[in-house]
C-alpha cells in the first residue's frame, strides 16, 4: 500500500535537496512515519508533490536504497525496507577482480601499485629476529599512551628528507595501523555532530568517502585542476554546507597525479581558516621530495599529515604515521588508545629497528628506484598519449582519446589480462568521471611480464572504439 499521507518538508533543510530528501526519509523511519513495507509514491509523484525535479528524488531514493533504508522491487516500485538494517560497511576498499592474478598467471594486475622486493623480505626478517630476542616484560602490558614513545622517536627519521619538518617531534606523532587507519583515526578526533560535512576533491582515493560513512559525515565534492582542489570551489562549498574537514592530496593528487604549487597552498590553508577546517594532508604514496612547504608546515595549528610505509616498504606491515597539529599529538593518540589501545609491541620493535638502523629510507629509496624504471618503460610505449604522472611516483593517469569510454576500455584490457582502475572509482557519490584510467606500476611482476602488459594497453589504444564489440 503507497504511504500516500506521508510527506517531506525539504525547505527548511540545508543542502542539496536529494540529501535532504535522504534525511527526511531517515527521520520518517525512525519516527514511525513510515511503516516497514510501505510503498513510497513514484519518482514522479513525490516530485510533483514536493516541487522539485524527478532527478532529485530518484537520487534520493538511491541513497537511500543503498543505506538499507528502501527496498527498490523492479516492477512494483520503491517500498520502506522490512529487514534489519544491514550493519557496517557496504563496499570493500578492494575490489577482487573476475580474474584473479594469484590464480591466473596471465592476468597483471595494474589497480594498485605492487612492491618488489629489493630487500624488505630480508630487511624485515632481520629486524623481527633481533626483536624475538628482546622479548620481555613489555610483552605482557598493554600498548599504553607513552610505550611507543621509542618507536615515534625512530619514527621522525622518516621526515628527515623534508627540511620543512625540522620542528617535529616524537609527541606529535601518533602511530596508526597504516594509511586507512590513520585517516579514521583522524576523522575519530577531528569530527562532532550527527552528520558532520567533510570536504575532498572531486576525484580522490576512495578510502576517503568509506572512512566518512563509517564515521556517519557526508562528503562534500570539491572541483579540481591540474594542481588538485581549487581553492575558490571549496570556499564556496563551505559557506554553502558548512563543514568541519577537508581532505587533500598536495603532493600526489590520488589518481590524476597533479601537484600543487605553492600559491595554491597558501590559497588553500586561507580557506580552511576563514571556515575552521581541519585539513587531512594525505601523503601516503610518499611522493619525492619537492622542496614545497607541506600544509602542516603552512598550517600547523590545523594540519594533520598521513603517511604509510604501505607503498614504499611493505603493505603487510600496516605502519603508518599521523603528524599531529601542534599540540595535538595527545589527544590524537587518546584517540587511538579508544580505538585499539596502540600498535602491537611486535610491530613497534620491528619498525624501530628500520628506522634506527637506516634501513627504512634506503628500501623506500630502491623501490622508488625500481619503479622509476618502470614508469619509463611505460613512458616509452605511451608517450604519445595523453597522461599524467611524476617521477618517482607509483601510478600513472590515462586520459583516454575521444570515443573510449573507461568501463569499455576497463573490460577490454581485463579481457586481454591487465586489470586496471576506472576513474568512476575515484569519484564520489554525485559526481561526474572522465573517461579516463589509472595505471598503477606493478613491481610484483618480472619487467618482461610488466612490459608485455603496457604493449597490450598500447594496441588496444591505436584501436578505434567503433572497432569493439558491443
Amino acid at each position: 500500500m503507497t504511504d500516500t499521507s506521508w510527506t517531506a518538508d525539504l525547505a527548511r533543510q540545508s543542502g542539496p535537496k536529494y540529501l535532504a530528501l535522504v534525511r527526511a526519509l531517515r527521520e520518517g523511519i525512525r519516527k514511525g512515519d513510515l511503516a516497514p513495507g510501505a510503498k513510497l509514491p513514484t519518482v514522479r509523484d513525490l516530485a510533483w508533490r514536493l516541487g522539485v525535479t524527478p532527478g532529485t528524488v530518484a537520487r534520493g531514493y538511491q541513497i537511500a536504497t543503498q543505506e538499507g533504508l528502501l527496498q527498490a522491487v523492479v516492477g512494483r516500485g520503491t517500498f520502506v525496507s522490512t529487514q534489519s538494517r544491514r550493519m557496517g560497511p557496504t563496499e570493500t576498499l578492494y575490489t577482487m577482480a573476475s580474474r584473479d592474478p594469484a590464480l591466473d598467471e596471465n592476468v597483471v594486475d595494474l589497480r594498485s601499485p605492487q612492491l618488489p622486493d629489493i630487500g624488505q623480505s630480508e630487511a624485515l626478517k632481520r629486524a623481527m629476529i633481533a626483536a624475538a630476542d628482546d622479548i620481555g616484560w613489555h610483552y605482557l602490558e598493554y600498548p599504553g599512551l607513552k610505550r611507543d614513545e621509542y618507536c615515534r622517536q625512530a619514527a621522525l627519521s622518516w621526515f628527515s628528507e623534508y627540511t620543512d619538518f625540522d620542528a617535529i617531534t616524537a609527541d606529535d606523532l601518533v602511530l596508526t595501523h597504516g594509511g586507512q587507519n590513520g585517516i579514521n583515526v583522524v576523522m575519530q578526533c577531528c569530527l562532532r555532530g550527527e552528520r558532520p560535512v567533510i570536504h575532498a576533491e572531486a576525484l580522490a582515493y576512495p578510502g576517503f568517502r568509506h572512512a566518512a560513512r563509517l564515521n556517519r559525515a557526508e562528503m562534500r565534492a570539491v572541483a579540481i585542476d591540474d594542481e588538485g582542489m581549487i581553492p575558490e570551489a571549496l570556499d564556496a562549498a563551505c559557506r554553502r554546507h558548512g563543514g568541519q574537514l577537508v581532505c587533500v592530496t598536495p603532493d600526489a593528487q590520488n589518481p590524476t597525479a597533479g601537484r600543487m604549487q605553492m600559491a595554491r597552498r597558501h590559497a588553500l590553508v586561507e580557506v580552511a581558516r576563514r571556515h575552521d577546517l581541519q585539513i587531512i594532508e594525505d601523503d601516503c604514496y610518499t611522493a619525492p621530495v619537492t622542496g614545497l612547504a607541506s600544509l602542516r608546515t603552512l598550517a600547523p595549528e590545523r594540519c594533520w599529515h598521513i603517511t604509510s610505509l604501505s607503498k614504499s616498504i611493505s603493505a603487510g606491515m600496516r605502519f603508518g604515521i599521523v603528524v599531529a597539529p601542534e599540540g595535538m599529538g595527545e589527544a590524537g593518540r587518546l584517540t587511538a588508545q579508544h580505538s585499539y589501545f596502540g600498535l602491537s609491541r611486535p610491530v613497534t620493535d620491528i619498525m624501530a629497528r628500520l628506522f634506527e638502523s637506516g634501513e627504512a629510507l634506503d628500501l623506500k629509496h630502491r623501490a622508488q628506484a625500481e619503479m622509476g624504471r618502470r614508469l619509463q618503460m611505460l613512458l616509452q610505449a605511451l608517450g604519445d598519449q595523453e597522461l599524467g604522472w611524476q617521477s618517482g611516483l607509483s601510478f600513472v593517469w590515462l586520459t583516454l582519446p575521444l570515443g573510449w569510454r573507461a568501463s569499455a576500455f576497463v573490460r577490454m584490457a581485463e579481457a586481454e589480462g591487465v586489470l586496471l582502475r576506472a576513474a568512476d572509482e575515484y569519484v564520489l557519490q554525485d559526481g561526474q568521471a572522465p573517461n579516463a584510467v589509472r595505471i598503477a606500476l606493478s613491481g610484483g611482476v618480472s619487467e618482461e611480464r610488466f612490459r608485455q602488459a603496457v604493449e597490450t594497453l598500447k594496441r588496444l589504444l591505436e584501436r578505434m572504439p567503433d572497432h569493439l564489440l558491443v
